[in-house]
Formats: structure tokens, C-alpha cells, sequence
């Protein structure tokens, strides 16, 4: 909360970054429910009662101040037709359970999900920059809403994240559905609760959260 507090006041209202400090406190808001998923910017500009130009500012603000990052859609030749939008995460799922006045994540609840993502997201993020990878992420998804989370680099990896003690066949399907897209897809993986690895007839492996972190940071993920 004194995190929140100090951004509003020190980052925002002293830097001048927005005239209208009140409204940019409700977008934090708005935009805390919008962690993990695509952003329409017309929808929060109408709740904030401001444009979608100055709303578009603020997520550039939550950018510029470290906040916050853009995952951009995999857009190499895609046989079927995808979705093109970015999809915006927080920094901080800390900072984002404040926001959102959310109490405790409960394992296999929709919100523990969407922290579970954020967080395997975060992970990426800061061993592609410590490791000097500085590979390309993405996020692939068809019209239809089937979804992969991650993927690293020209499809070297495709990453999905599962914060389940069990991982059903959706999210393998997702990785399936990946490989008929991108045929070149060298490596696919879910990220889950569960407390074993294994690995399915096609080959996805689906990997628990801790050799998650283990194989990314040793470098044996990318």
C-alpha cells in the first residue's frame, strides 16, 4: 500500500506526469483488473471518464516508470488467423493485489491463475535480461481464444502457465493447436503446481513451478 502511495505521489503528482492525478488513481484501478490479459483501451477511458488517447499516456506512464510491460502477440506466419493486440502485465502482482483490494490467492481459482501467469511472466523477464538472452516474448492466440502464454524467441519455446496441482487437456491443447500453426516449434512446456514432471505422448512437458526455475535460471530453458 505505502508502495502505491509513494508511486502516486513521488513518480506521478512531483515528476508531473498526468494534470488530472485523481483520474490516473482510478485508472490504476481499472487498469490492475486488466493485469495478464489484452487491453481495450476505449472501455477504460469510458470507466475513467477520460480519451483512449490519455489513457493510452498512462499505460506509456506505467511503462516509462517501470510499473509495467507490453507482451506483444507471435505474429510469424501464422496459418490461421490470430490476434494482433498486446497484452499489458504489471511488474508487481503485489502491487496489483492492493489495487484490486484482493485478499488471499487461493490455488485453482481464476485470480490465482492470472497472478501464476504474471509471476512465471516476471520470471522470463528477468532472466532474459540477466543472461544477456534478450530473446523476443510474445503471446499467441487464435480468434477463436485459444491461447498459448509465452513464446520465446522464433518459436524455440512455447510456454503455458497453469497454477493447478493438475494440468487438464486445454492447456495441452493449446500447445498442440501451436505446433499445427508453427510446425518449427522446438520445445513446448506447462508450467504448473504439479508435483512431478512428465511428459505427454505428443511430447509437452508439463514441468512443476520449482525445476520451472531451476532449468530457466541454469540457462537450460533458452
Amino acid at each position: 500500500e505505502a508502495y502505491v502511495g509513494d508511486y502516486l505521489k513521488e513518480e506521478v503528482s512531483s515528476e508531473g506526469l498526468v494534470r488530472n492525478l485523481p483520474a490516473f488513481s482510478s485508472f490504476l484501478s481499472i487498469a490492475a483488473l486488466c493485469d495478464a490479459d489484452l487491453v481495450n483501451f476505449a472501455n477504460i477511458a469510458r470507466d475513467c471518464v477520460v480519451s483512449a488517447p490519455t489513457v493510452r499516456g498512462y499505460f506509456e506512464i506505467l511503462e516509462d516508470t517501470l510499473l509495467g510491460r507490453w507482451l506483444p502477440a507471435y505474429r510469424a506466419r501464422p496459418k490461421r488467423r490470430v490476434l494482433q493486440a498486446s497484452k499489458f502485465f504489471f511488474t508487481d502482482v503485489g502491487a496489483v493485489n492492493v489495487l484490486l483490494r484482493r485478499g488471499p490467492l487461493d490455488p485453482g481459482t481464476e485470480l490465482f491463475g492470472k497472478a501464476f501467469e504474471n509471476w512465471v511472466f516476471h520470471e522470463l523477464c528477468a532472466y532474459n535480461s540477466y543472461s544477456g538472452a534478450n530473446e523476443p516474448l510474445s503471446y499467441w492466440r487464435l480468434a477463436s481464444g485459444i491461447e498459448v502464454d509465452f513464446v520465446v524467441g522464433a518459436a524455440a519455446l512455447a510456454i503455458e502457465a497453469k497454477g493447478s496441482e493438475r494440468v487438464r487437456s486445454d492447456a495441452v491443447r493449446s500447445l498442440e493447436e501451436f505446433k499445427v500453426d508453427q510446425p518449427r516449434v522446438a520445445r513446448r512446456l506447462v508450467v504448473s503446481l504439479e508435483p512431478k514432471s512428465r511428459r505427454t505422448e505428443s511430447g509437452i512437458e508439463i514441468m512443476p513451478w520449482r525445476r520451472f526455475i531451476d532449468d530457466l535460471w541454469a540457462g537450460r530453458l533458452f
